[in-house]
């Protein structure tokens, strides 16, 4: 099955995402992070930031919650059983500090097919409260059988 073009370009209502302290410090704990700065809040502040800094990588947990309306939208037409997360690429402008609310709006980059495979990327942006840009990533995904 072809697949369908239309939704290039489309855009998904933004998620707001409150970043949590607790959120930042599990998050390193869970990947091996050992640096005081995402742990410890004496050390990011000695460090002249107001509280814990997140790893960079911790855009993946404000981001998602933007990304699935695009991967089950009919419009876009990905059959979730056949999805394989193929890749991610970011671009960070500033680090992100506990406290702070963001928001992340997400939309449909390129979509293609080529030799029965569905290639999706969803440009993700977000924004600080003053509407800054924080990050932006490219999700890559790959649709078996399109």
């Amino acid at each position: 099955m072809p697949v369908n073009t239309d939704a290039i370009g489309k855009r998904y209502d933004p998620v707001v995402y409150a970043v949590g302290r607790e959120k930042i410090k599990e998050f390193a704990a869970a990947t091996g992070e050992t640096n005081p700065l995402h742990l410890d809040v004496a050390a990011a502040r000695a460090a002249g930031h107001a509280d814990v800094v997140a790893p960079p990588m911790f855009a993946v947990v404000y981001q998602q919650p933007s990304v699935g309306p695009a991967l089950f939208d009919p419009e876009v037409g990905i059959d979730f059983a056949m999805l394989v997360h193929s890749g991610q690429e970011f671009r960070w402008e500033r680090l992100v500090i506990a406290g702070e609310e963001l928001t992340t709006t997400t939309s449909v980059q390129a979509i293609s097919e080529k030799g029965g495979l569905g290639f999706y990327d969803f440009e993700v942006a977000t924004v600080d409260e003053a509407g800054e840009p924080v990050v932006t990533g490219i999700w890559k995904m790959l649709v078996r059988g399109a």
